[in-house]
């Protein structure tokens, strides 16, 4: 159950602009709420992607994080998912903005729903892919990009990430 200190910070509307009062909702949960408009805040995980790409090599691509959480450590290309996209969006784009590589959904894998520094909570969906164009280099948030043989992996930043590839018999 949410706790009142989940909700620090959380002072007014988005709505409205009034004041929110933390208090019980029909479902006897605690939530702040507006009693100008009736707007309730939900606290919910943040939705995010993963791309697992394993190339003709058997190759791990990996990206190295430029920013927190987690800097300097290595990633699968993975990031938020915004409003307007489909999951499947999100991956297309996570994988081109950090690695300048387009590619294509082989499958979903499968979700991971963890802790967040950042959010709180993150539901991560995992997407195996593969490469079908581009050039590797690193990019937006990514320091570094390439790939590891699937034998010496460095450590992997994201439990998520980790689960993933465990999930692909790719970690052990």
């Amino acid at each position: 159950m949410i706790k009142k200190e989940s909700y620090e910070g959380i002072n007014y509307c988005l709505r409205c602009g009034e004041k929110l009062l933390l208090s019980y909702d029909r479902e006897d949960k605690l939530r702040p709420q507006c009693q100008r408009c009736g707007w309730v805040f939900y606290k919910n995980p943040i939705p995010a992607v993963a791309c697992v790409v394993v190339n003709e090599e058997n190759q791990l691509l990996l990206v190295k994080r430029r920013f927190d959480p987690q800097s300097g450590f290595w990633a699968l290309p993975s990031g938020y998912m915004e409003i307007w996209q489909t999951p499947e969006q999100a991956a297309f784009d996570e994988l081109q903005e950090e690695t300048g590589l387009f590619g294509e959904i082989d499958f979903f894998i499968g979700y991971y729903s963890g802790f967040s520094p950042i959010y709180e909570r993150v539901l991560s969906l995992g997407f195996k892919m593969k490469n079908i164009k581009g050039k590797l280099q690193a990019g937006d948030d990514a320091e570094d990009a390439r790939y590891f043989d699937i034998d010496n992996l460095p450590e992997i930043a994201f439990w998520s990430h980790q689960d993933f590839l465990k999930k692909l018999n790719i970690l052990k």
